[in-house]
């Protein structure tokens, strides 16, 4: 996909923070993106600082990506809109953090539904129309699932999940010319978990860094395929 201009991207989760970065550095080649939120309002002030910003179009979508249905009607939305589908980030988590004697169940089950189950229905919504395309998919998970830590029970074995669920589509897709990548990044700077991003953050993975990753990705010869990518701040604090 060496020339994304007028190539259209769907991004769940694209209002703030990582989604946000990958969305800016679509547009810059001139890609039409569609990007989500569970609030329509906070999407459609995402699509409209993206617009003025970059130019270009940038649709906003309500998406609540544990709701399969409402995925689909994404998708279709989409299609209505601009005919096609060469792009999906499945971005959109969350992470809830407690020892597993203490781990709340409904806090369990809302981290999995959306950080493994959303990422499915990303996938599946949109595989036809990525087939038409030949179009390329991101997931988005993590080093918290390889890199395991205390507390973090729920959102590690979501992010391990994700990995694995992506290369088997990976293997999936390959047939049909559409590739597969999943990007594990380590600490980047976002509003993940209720943070406000701070110059103490410099040091930190910026959005803009991954939605460049993804761009060199996409603009890559079609005959390679970095299928899972391991993302590290270079010099983090004591090193």
């Amino acid at each position: 996909m060496t020339q994304l201009y007028d190539k259209v991207a769907l991004i769940t989760g694209g209002n703030k923070g990582i989604g946000y970065g990958i969305a800016e550095c679509l547009l810059k080649e001139g890609m039409k993106v569609a990007i989500s939120s569970r609030s329509l309002k906070s999407a459609q002030e995402a699509a409209e600082s993206l617009s003025s910003t970059h130019g270009g179009e940038v649709l906003a979508l309500e998406l609540d990506v544990r709701n399969y249905d409402e995925q689909a009607n994404a998708v279709q939305k989409i299609m209505e809109q601009w005919g096609q589908i060469d792009v999906l980030v499945a971005n959109a988590g969350i992470g809830h953090f407690a020892a597993l004697d203490e781990m709340e169940v409904e806090d369990w089950n809302a981290v999995i539904e959306t950080n493994v189950n959303g990422v499915f229905y990303s996938m599946r919504a949109a595989a036809e129309a990525l087939k038409a395309s030949k179009g390329y998919i991101f997931t988005i998970s993590s080093l918290a699932g390889t890199n395991f830590f205390g507390k973090g029970s729920a959102y590690n074995a979501s992010k391990f999940a994700v990995t694995g669920l992506s290369q088997a589509a990976m293997l999936d897709f390959r047939p049909y010319d559409v590739k597969v990548t999943t990007i594990m990044p380590g600490s980047v700077t976002s509003h993940f978990n209720g943070h406000e991003p701070s110059e103490a953050d410099a040091w930190k993975i910026q959005p803009e860094d991954l939605g460049q990753m993804i761009v060199d990705l996409l603009k890559i010869h079609p005959r390679t395929l970095p299928s899972k990518v391991e993302v590290r701040p270079s010099r983090p604090p004591g090193s």
